[in-house]
């Protein structure tokens, strides 16, 4: 069977880190597809392109309606980016968007190497502005992202799920 993978072979996981073009286009994520899912896997390890995209668009549409924070203006210690976002959704008790999740980890992962690797980064970069900077960040990403680019995202990484936070703040009931 084309495509198929016992459990006895060795099989290469990309995290989509890579410099590859490839998650830009969707005909070959579909043919990536094609060569990676087989007939005989359970129902459960399939999550099929309509099925994304409605996930994809419900969690847009709710992250539409998260407010975001009003009262803000703690200095947060942070080392790294996605230690400082992770403060955030404790300390104000908001989910962060996906897309800025990952972006938080990319800013992480351009420090390795540079000289400051190793220098906490609220020693370089002011944590007030930082925090704005990232506040910035998710309002563009809550309000502006279309649901087939992240439905898209999503099909290209089957672990998408570990950049979307379980944080469900109560929300204002707007019909009153």
């Amino acid at each position: 069977m084309k495509g198929a993978v016992s459990f006895g072979d060795q099989v290469e996981i990309s995290s989509g880190d890579s410099s590859s073009s490839n998650t830009d286009d969707p005909k070959m994520e579909i043919k990536w597809m094609k060569n990676t899912i087989t007939v005989d896997q359970p129902v459960s390890e399939l999550d099929s392109e309509d099925s994304i995209l409605r996930r994809a668009r419900m969690y847009q549409e709710y992250m539409k309606v998260v407010p975001l924070p009003t009262q803000r203006g703690f200095v947060i210690p942070f080392t790294s980016w996605v230690g400082l976002a992770a403060s955030m959704k404790e300390l104000y008790g908001q989910p962060l968007h996906y897309l800025t999740n990952v972006h938080m980890k990319k800013l992480d992962s351009i420090r390795f190497g540079s000289d400051d690797e190793d220098v906490p980064l609220d020693t370089i970069i002011d944590p007030s502005k930082a925090e704005a900077t990232i506040w910035l960040i998710e309002e563009v990403h809550r309000s502006t992202s279309s649901h087939h680019y992240i439905a898209r995202l999503w099909l290209a990484d089957p672990m998408y799920h570990i950049h979307v936070d379980a944080i469900f703040p109560k929300l204002q009931n707007s019909s009153k």
